[in-house]
């Protein structure tokens, strides 16, 4: 009985630790989004305003990141590229996430032969490398900030359907839905109130994770030329403005590589301490 307490205690402990890691990230990745959302502000210069008198100036007090080759403000543009980089990459997850579980959804839980074609159409996506297909579709569409997002989003939903139909299939035949039916609730009803609440954990836990990706691979198409195009500030593109004069003026690619590391780490640390959190071996 000594030993129970013991576990329990330690349990309790764990998740209390747990709980105040998810509390610190949280905030501190609504004080990231906040920044992003309110950049405009926050910019001591303007981001697209050149001075060639100025260009490739080291970091100083009157220029925290340096300057580029074309005298703008490294600190202003790695401020106003981060509302282009993150809240482009939210809306990139939030629509592969709703696309790929409402069609795991359904694969899970009418089978035949809805399961049949759509799983076999995200095999088609899957047999690809992501980044080379996303690179193929954003080709074909041509450049953007929304045509980049299309691209990924095209490749990036049959995780989330494959997810979704595992958990939705292992709650199917749960005495819980067997009860609704009985009292006579319809089938997207079921779907909606009771199937997606007891599948969401994982599959926000998976989309809090995939952020970091999705972040590094919408800067890779625009590093590539195929998102943001210039003027405009990008992280990706800025570090792709920066690539040939890394030798000479290094914060010009090291300054937005650094945003990337630092936002990618948050969003990784938060799904990580999300998941553990809503662990059932952690509920003492």
């Amino acid at each position: 009985m000594t030993n129970e307490k013991i576990t329990v205690r330690k349990q309790k402990i764990k998740r209390n630790h747990t709980k105040g890691k998810l509390i610190f990230f949280s905030a501190v990745t609504v004080l990231l989004l906040l920044t992003a959302a309110f950049a405009g502000y926050l910019c001591p210069y303007d981001p697209d305003e050149q001075n060639l008198l100025l260009a490739q100036q080291p970091p100083s007090l009157s220029h925290l990141l340096g300057t580029d080759r074309f005298g703008r403000d490294m600190f202003s543009r790695v401020l106003a590229g981060s509302t282009i980089s993150i809240y482009a990459t939210l809306i990139l997850v939030a629509v592969v996430t709703a696309v790929g579980t409402l069609v795991g959804m359904i694969c899970g839980w009418f089978g035949k032969g809805a399961d049949t074609v759509l799983m076999r159409v995200s095999d088609l996506f899957l047999a690809f490398p992501s980044l080379v297909f996303a690179l193929a579709v954003a080709g074909v569409l041509g450049g953007g900030i929304q045509n980049a997002v299309i691209a990924l989003a095209v490749i990036g939903w049959p995780k989330f359907a494959r997810l979704a139909r595992g958990l939705t299939m292992a709650q199917k035949d749960a005495p819980y839905i067997m009860a609704a039916r009985l009292s006579g609730c319809s089938t997207p009803g079921i779907l909606i109130k009771h199937v997606l609440p007891n599948i969401a954990g994982p599959v926000l836990v998976t989309a809090v994770l995939d952020i970091g990706t999705m972040m590094m691979e919408l800067a890779g198409l625009s590093f590539l030329g195929l998102g943001v195009q210039p003027p405009a500030a990008e992280w990706g593109s800025m570090i792709n403005d920066g690539r040939s004069m890394l030798q000479i003026s290094p914060w010009m690619a090291l300054a937005p590589g650094a945003a990337i590391f630092i936002t990618v780490m948050i969003f990784n640390l938060l799904g990580d301490t999300l998941r553990d959190y809503i662990d059932p071996k952690q509920r003492g």
